[in-house]
């Protein structure tokens, strides 16, 4: 394969303090970018080479982030915040290159839980027909998936700390084991809601874009420490990921990436599974779903702090931390704003300005202006 012609740098890039770089992903369609940007090596013409690394758990991205074994890694944004604040593991300074995409999981019932909220209506009525406490997975304690499946559970008036069980499962094993009745639902991102749908063990109720439409992600994260050894290597491999991005807005591009993901390397299940939700079709039984997003000139990347600041509400929400007045400074630290202004700048790709605010599921409004203590205490369902 042959890498289309990159954007000329306006001038000669610094020398990179690394040219090999090691990147960690997870079986997932939202790996895109990378995958993209290793087999069209769009990190040539940035000076790196690009080293893909296949982990069979979040978990594993985690640690073989914390000890040097990774470089870099396409990652749960909420994981990044979690290892930042040290919950679940050693506290470690953390950065976010960049946004990977938007939108793109979902929530998926057992065919047993899905007629039961089809025939009563609401998920309190449905859960209440269950034989035992109903069982949920989502992928890690306080990555993105608990967090859009603690919100909508609330939404729908169940509190996810007390009338269900959370369970951390990763992504390849949610379909087997919602096969086995060991789940009642879960929370993943494609393409295994899809593929639970068609090997007819479980039904997609809600995607992640009807909690918060345009949602952040997967995120291009390291350690901070990684930054300041290699801001030169840092800055490439935005740029380079950026190119990849873009590159997945073409047309024909998402087809061609759902080949490519599924080899036996990167998910290794049936292209049409993957390329089912990868596309700009969304099923028309949710009218706020949204496609996932990786580009759309730059829109869909920018690593805007007040995103961060988010999960960390939920975080205090969730009782997973005590209130703090300080998220905006811990998210400006870890959002890598200016190297990706830089990095952006050098391709020709704008930073965009501010989103403006947006409407949850539940009708709270979430944006830059947002005075996240105050957010933070205002729901009735918390722990």
């Amino acid at each position: 394969m042959n890498s289309p012609n990159s954007l000329a740098p306006s001038s000669a890039p610094a020398p990179l303090e690394k040219t090999h770089l090691r990147l960690g992903f997870v079986a997932l369609a939202d790996v895109a970018p990378l995958v993209a940007a290793k087999l069209l090596e769009f990190g040539h013409a940035h000076g790196l080479t690009l080293e893909l690394c296949r982990q069979p758990s979040w978990a594993a991205v985690r640690d073989k982030l914390l000890s040097g074994d990774l470089d870099a890694a396409h990652v749960l944004y909420g994981l990044v915040y979690g290892v930042q604040l040290g919950l679940g593991g050693p506290q470690t300074d953390m950065a976010v290159l960049m946004v990977l995409n938007r939108n793109g999981q979902a929530i998926t019932l057992s065919n047993r839980l899905a007629d039961a909220l089809a025939e009563h209506g609401t998920l309190p009525k449905a859960l209440a027909t269950l034989d035992r406490k109903p069982v949920f997975a989502q992928t890690f304690p306080t990555g993105t998936h608990a967090m859009w499946l603690y919100y909508w559970l609330a939404s729908q008036g169940v509190h996810p700390l007390r009338d269900i069980e959370s369970v951390a499962i990763p992504p390849p094993q949610m379909v087997a084991a919602l096969a086995e009745e060991r789940l009642d639902g879960f929370c993943v991102g494609e393409p295994w809601n899809a593929m639970a749908e068609a090997e007819g063990v479980g039904r997609t109720v809600a995607y992640t874009s009807e909690v918060w439409p345009d949602h952040p992600e997967k995120v291009l994260a390291c350690r901070r420490d990684f930054v300041r050894a290699n801001p030169n290597a840092a800055q490439a491999l935005v740029r380079t990921m950026l190119e990849a991005c873009r590159w997945l807005d073409g047309a024909g591009h998402r087809e061609e990436i759902a080949r490519w993901l599924a080899r036996p390397e990167f998910i290794g299940i049936d292209e049409a599974l993957i390329a089912a939700r990868l596309g700009n079709e969304i099923a028309a039984s949710a009218p706020r779903g949204l496609p996932m997003r990786f580009f759309d000139n730059g829109a869909v990347n920018y690593p805007r702090a007040a995103d961060g600041a988010w999960f960390l509400t939920q975080f205090e929400r969730w009782g997973m931390i005590d209130s703090r007045t300080d998220y905006a400074e811990i998210a400006a630290q870890i959002n890598q704003t200016q190297l990706y202004r830089e990095a952006a700048a050098r391709v020709g790709i704008a930073v965009p300005g501010d989103e403006g605010s947006q409407v949850l599921i539940d009708g709270k409004v979430w944006g830059s202006d947002t005075a996240s203590e105050a957010y933070a205490q205002s729901f009735t369902i918390r722990a």
